[in-house]
């Protein structure tokens, strides 16, 4: 999971390095990618003061710039996998909403490990009549091979909006990897532990998240 914090960070915070924020264009998966990259990058660096000061400022960013262009309901569906259906109603209720802040959380954790890396995107290829696409990309880190990574990207059938929800690096899902994780522990101890174990993340200051992720990283 390491590589995921290292390149989830470098996407997040490097797409493109524009002097104004955009207007995220949600009818274009490409430009929707790039744009969220725009906006969130920018406030970054504008808040290096304040995230030095108080780590838990990239909380609030990712809340604000990042969450509401990833569908983290389907998302966290996708993280249960076969276990969805046996779940009643209000449990599932809880599950999403905490799912949403542990995710909140994993990427401002992310976020600790941008340093100055560069994007480059694919062409925009013709999306017209598709309900998925696949936004490929290629990180560049001096001194370190290019990486290759993907974004899942999903259209909303009701508002036609695009929706970012999967990451993979190297060919290996984010939320593959949180399913395996998360899948013995929903068989041996059910949703409560589930829910105990991200909510024991979300808990923890983030300052410590990061310094333990970049020692696992240096490891």
């Amino acid at each position: 999971m390491k590589k995921f914090f290292l390149i989830a960070g470098v996407l997040i915070a490097s797409l493109f390095n524009a002097a104004q924020a955009q207007e995220i264009n949600e009818q274009n998966p490409y430009e929707m990618v790039k744009d969220v990259g725009n906006r969130t990058f920018d406030r970054i660096k504008n808040s290096q003061d304040e995230i030095k000061k108080d780590p838990e400022v990239l909380r609030t960013i990712m809340k604000d710039e990042l969450l509401p262009h990833i569908d983290y309901q389907f998302a966290a569906f996708k993280v249960l996998g076969r276990y969805f259906t046996s779940l009643p109603k209000d449990k599932m209720q809880e599950y999403v909403q905490v799912f949403r802040q542990y995710l909140i959380t994993t990427y401002a954790v992310a976020m600790g490990y941008y340093d100055n890396q560069t994007v480059t995107f694919e062409p925009e290829a013709d999306f017209s009549g598709k309900k998925a696409v696949t936004v490929r990309a290629i990180v560049q880190d001096t001194g370190r091979p290019d990486i290759k990574v993907a974004f899942q990207v999903r259209k909303d059938s009701k508002t036609n909006e695009w929706k970012a929800y999967d990451m993979s690096a190297e060919g290996i899902s984010l939320l593959d990897s949180k399913r395996s994780e998360f899948e013995p522990i929903l068989r041996q101890e059910g949703i409560d532990a589930i829910l105990k174990l991200m909510r024991e993340k979300i808990e923890q200051p983030l300052g410590e998240q990061v310094q333990e992720a970049q020692q696992k990283e240096d490891a």
